[in-house]
């Protein structure tokens, strides 16, 4: 019998209309629990001595409203036209060519654009084209909050009217106490804006145009002007080289302005049997050093002893018989340069101008094919020595003003303090800057400039190939180009449009259309110049380099993949993108050899959650100190430290950005070798953003698949592309013949396939931005990536190997006996050598047609399309990650985080502006469902509904992915297998190509194509 005995917990429950008790009927908790304030807020949680108990209290509190909330899906309102415009179609993207020219990069690229927003950068392959990480990045600079956004005059904010009022008022100031103008600018690779300069010295007097670049090849351009007679840079025609001879040379990174790896893909894909033959002779472990065939050390000083030893043996045919590995290695590429004759090339990247001549000499005495000297490049033109009589004539007064355009001398000088101690001396001090960077701040008039899609202009990237670059939007902020402002203070009333219009119509184009140039993005003219060398005394260059004397420590200063001189600091892409050699992001830090880090006590080691933390140590340059993390670096010559220019930034910039220290500072005399360099460590640990974690091939030859190019002519495929085997009734048999799925019939309609050549992948990394553009791919930050929360939906794993071929490290634990033994053996193989073998291996979803993700999935999240490709539907996704434990390739991301509108992740998703680049396209995801590539199947579905829409069928190869169509070298290779014509149908039957883990029964939709090195020796 059940009780009415009523029970009470105050004297208050006894009222029978208590309004007190009411409010506490419907109120759980007499006082909200301030979890949001608490658990929201990582300073307040980090610091917190809240117990375990208070913690799990409000926990409990919260988990039915925390669940409730996490199966609400964010809504976002869209508001469509009102009046449409008539150019614009909602849903298609349109496509306009262009040219970014940022004075450290140059490229012709097209521009993605949808509803009037610029969102993707792609390579214009019509005018042949390329693209690096950065180029790709940089339209989510166009979108960079902190840009400099009107004019500023010494900080505060001006009209562009009194601007030019003042302006023009002070030059003619100095035009009367005949003072010269100093106009210093990047490299201007602009005929149109070479001619406003020289129209600004006509109006106010003697104008000098200083060029300055950043990063400095003066020396290769003072070298072969005094071979040559010109002040350019030769071309390098890759492709057509069968020897290749570097020594210091990064071409497949930033050396003279990059962009060679196309031409040397060409050549490393083996062909007929015949491939290049590449030796790289290097300090740093560079991206152009982890690609050769034979890699030798030395410390930069000895490189100069290289290139002198190499000229003797080529050109004059002296060679010494010491017994020295340097020896023995430049006698075998003496050799071979010889045999290969006009089909050799030797590149130099010591900043040394007799270094340099050296180079040229050797390439003029075999005649060489490779180096093009007549269509020469202008994307570096900076002078040094010009730029030095600039900062010593600030300083004695004898400059009445300094312009400054799209340079910031200010952070990359490495005498800067010289050149702000200048700017105070000059009457008139004026930069023009997209952002409010140091510069900026540091000169009288801080004049806002337009991204370059903002932007008209023209650009001679290449002799004889003038590019136009056209606005792609509205400008976003009070912005205004410098040619027209020196069109403004020039008393002209033309735009600069009207103006460059003209120059082309009168000096380019020659009777041909304004517009179709501007279509085509390039117009290309006739080169009938001839080539002829001047007498230079080589002799005197030689011995003049054979005295440089080096140091027990010296410091290779390079530019990384994603960083490059620093200008893009504030884009978090390129931030958070892993530098390809270390696999670190989110800092720049001194590279040292193992020997030498064990010799002064440098460590590195990975912690509880597999981060990667190191020592701290106090490097000294030439009597400038700072103190640099240090990274252990396989293939570092002994004696030699590495670090990376571009970081250190402070202004302008947002705080998570104001990443690594500023190396500029070491940059004495512009030479990336200094040789006065001290060590020592100091107290204290770093922690890296190490994306990596296994450092070596530790023998997975079913992950990478490498051969010689020996045993690729002379021996039978399934020797060197062996199919792993099986046991199927007692008996050993081929893998790829064993299914536990029915396959389905797959011959009808479309069926895609990505192929990918080990030999083309330079591990540029251009793919993982391109992707990152296209598919709304979220930044994390160094705090998530050192848990190993990076969201990347395509990486680039690089692996080394312990012994000095892959080869080895195979043989080396095949041969390990015993329990014990073995596993002594594997972790033996764990560390690389002194001077391992790398690869590079792009990995993204499989898109497996038997798929263990999807036969995990409770919820039929992630399943299965006819094209080919593996689906994920966000909305069905409850985050159980089983996919991602069942997934053997480990390409799956889970959303931890609501990362847009996030305080936490205040990257471009958390502010509207930066929004602005997202790709409608594609669903921006939130927290707790698990992402992947999806092979862009928003790209896919475009290509067929265009087709459709036009009445024809899909054109051959005319399928691609944001990632195969940002590869320049070729090795991504993206089409319709059930399409003979399409590429990629022959390459999936070629004999190199094999699936990842194919002892698995996967069948994945990516192939891959074996590794061949030429290992061929004179």
């Amino acid at each position: 019998m059940a009780s009415n005995k009523k029970y009470w917990k105050s004297v208050e429950e006894l009222k029978e209309s208590s309004s007190i008790v009411d409010t506490l009927k419907n109120n759980e908790f007499v006082e909200e629990i301030p979890t949001d304030e608490f658990l929201g807020d990582k300073v307040t949680l980090e610091a917190s001595s809240t117990t375990r108990r208070d913690f799990l209290k409000y926990v409990g509190f919260t988990t039915a409203a925390a669940s409730l909330a996490a199966c609400e899906g964010p809504v976002v309102k869209s508001i469509p036209y009102v009046i449409k415009p008539d150019d614009i179609i909602p849903g298609v993207a349109e496509y306009y060519a262009t040219t970014m020219a940022d004075g450290f990069d140059f490229a012709n690229v097209l521009v993605k654009v949808r509803e009037g927003r610029p969102i993707k950068i792609e390579p214009n392959k019509e005018a042949n084209g390329t693209t690096n990480a950065r180029v790709q990045a940089s339209v989510l600079s166009l979108y960079d909050s902190h840009r400099l956004k009107s004019p500023k005059a010494n900080g505060n904010d001006i009209s562009w009217a009194d601007a030019d009022s003042q302006i023009v008022s002070k030059l003619n100031e100095i035009k009367e106490a005949g003072l010269p103008i100093a106009v210093l600018t990047s490299t201007c690779a602009s005929p149109s804006t070479k001619k406003l300069v020289a129209n600004l010295g006509e109006t106010f007097g003697t104008v000098n145009h200083v060029i300055y670049d950043a990063v400095s090849e003066s020396a290769a351009l003072d070298a072969f002007e005094a071979m040559y007679g010109t002040r350019a840079l030769p071309d390098y025609n890759l492709d057509k080289a069968e020897v290749i001879v570097s020594i210091g040379a990064d071409f497949l990174g930033d050396w003279q302005g990059g962009g060679f790896d196309a031409g040397y893909a060409k050549g490393r894909v083996p062909q007929n049997g015949k491939m290049s033959r590449h030796i790289q002779i290097e300090s740093n472990m560079t991206l152009t050093g982890a690609n050769a065939d034979k890699r030798f050390m030395v410390k930069p000083s000895e490189q100069n002893l290289a290139l002198i030893k190499l000229y003797n043996a080529v050109v004059k045919g002296i060679s010494t018989r010491e017994a020295s590995p340097l020896n023995d290695v430049i006698l075998k590429a003496a050799a071979q340069i010889k045999a290969a004759g006009n089909k050799a090339v030797v590149l130099a990247g010591i900043q040394d101008k007799n270094a340099q001549l050296l180079a040229l000499a050797i390439n003029n005495a075999i005649q060489s094919e490779v180096i093009d000297v007549v269509a020469t490049k202008n994307i570096r033109k900076g002078n040094d020595v010009e730029v030095a009589q600039l900062i010593a004539d600030m300083n004695a007064g004898k400059i009445g003003a300094v312009i400054i355009n799209n340079a910031n001398p200010v952070y990359t000088l490495p005498n800067s303090a010289e050149f702000v101690e200048g700017l105070k001396k000059v009457k008139l001090s004026v930069a023009f800057s997209m952002q409010d960077n140091e510069t900026a701040k540091a000169v009288q008039y801080a004049l806002a400039t337009p991204h370059y899609l903002e932007s008209w202009g023209d650009v001679v990237i290449k002799k004889g190939q003038y590019s136009l670059m056209q606005p792609t939007i509205k400008p976003l902020f009070n912005t205004r180009q410098f040619q027209d402002a020196l069109l403004n203070w020039t008393g002209s009333s033309t735009s600069y449009y009207d103006f460059l219009k003209e120059t082309w119509n009168a000096n380019i184009l020659g009777g041909t259309s304004w517009n179709q140039a501007l279509h085509d993005g390039i117009f290309t003219t006739e080169i009938n110049d001839e080539a002829s060398t001047m007498e230079v005394d080589i002799d005197a260059a030689g011995s003049a380099l054979a005295a440089i004397k080096g140091s027990d420590f010296e410091l290779s200063l390079y530019t990384k993949t994603g960083m490059g001189d620093g200008q893009m600091a504030n884009n978090p892409w390129l931030q958070e993108f892993p530098d390809p050699i270390t696999r670190t992001s989110w800092d720049n830090y001194l590279t040292i050899s193992k020997a030498d880090a064990e010799a002064i006590g440098v460590e590195n080691h990975n912690v509880a959650n597999g981060a990667l933390n190191g020592s701290l140590v106090e490097v000294t340059v030439n009597g400038v100190s700072e103190i640099l993390p240090a990274l252990i670096q396989p293939g570092q010559a002994k004696g030699s430290l590495g670090l990376a220019l571009g970081y250190g930034r402070k202004e302008g910039l947002k705080e998570e950005m104001q990443t690594g220290k500023n190396a500029y500072q070491f940059y004495k005399g512009f030479n990336n070798y200094q040789s006065d360099v001290t060590l020592k460590v100091v107290a204290g640990e770093h922690e890296f953003a190490c994306v990596q974690l296994h450092n070596t091939l530790m023998g997975r030859g079913d992950i990478i698949k490498e051969t010689t190019l020996e045993d690729y002519i002379n021996k039978d495929a399934s020797e060197w592309n062996e199919v792993p085997k099986v046991s199927l009734n007692h008996n050993e048999v081929d893998a790829t013949s064993v299914d536990l799925w029915d396959s389905f019939d797959r011959s009808i309609g479309h069926h895609f396939n990505l192929s990918i050549d080990l030999n083309a992948c330079t591990g540029c990394g251009a793919c993982v931005i391109a992707c990152h553009a296209e598919n709304n791919v979220p930044v994390v930050g160094k705090s998530e990536i050192r848990k190993s929360r990076d969201m990347h939906w395509l990486r680039i794993d690089r692996y080394y190997s312990h012994e000095e071929d892959f080869a080895g490290d195979v043989e080396t634990k095949e041969n390990g006996t015993g329990v014990i033994g073995y596993k002594d053996t594997m972790a033996t193989l764990e560390h690389p050598s002194e001077n391992p073998a790398v690869a590079f291996q792009p990995v993204m979803c499989q898109h497996c047609n038997h798929a263990p993700c999807e036969t995990v999935c409770p919820v039929a999240a992630t399943s299965h399309g006819r094209q080919g490709q593996n689906h994920m539907a966000y909305n069905r996704c409850v985050g159980t990650r089983y996919c991602a434990n069942n997934c053997p390739y480990k390409v799956r991301r889970f959303n931890w985080f609501n990362y847009p509108n996030n305080n936490e992740f205040d990257f471009n998703m958390n502010d509207d502006l930066g929004k602005m680049v997202l790709n409608p396209d594609v669903t921006v995801r939130s927290r707790g469902v698990m992402e992947k590539c999806s092979m862009c199947i928003q790209m896919t579905q475009a290509t067929i509904l265009k087709a459709k829409k036009e009445g024809r069928p899909v054109n051959t190869n005319e399928f691609s992915t944001a990632c195969s169509n940002a590869c320049s070298t070729g090795a991504m290779v993206f089409g319709d297998i059930n399409k003979e014509e399409d590429t990629v149908t022959a390459l999936t039957k070629d004999k190199r190509a094999y699936h990842l883990l194919e002892h698995v029964g996967t069948k994945p939709n990516v192939v891959y194509h074996v590794k061949v090195r030429n290992t061929q020796e004179a």
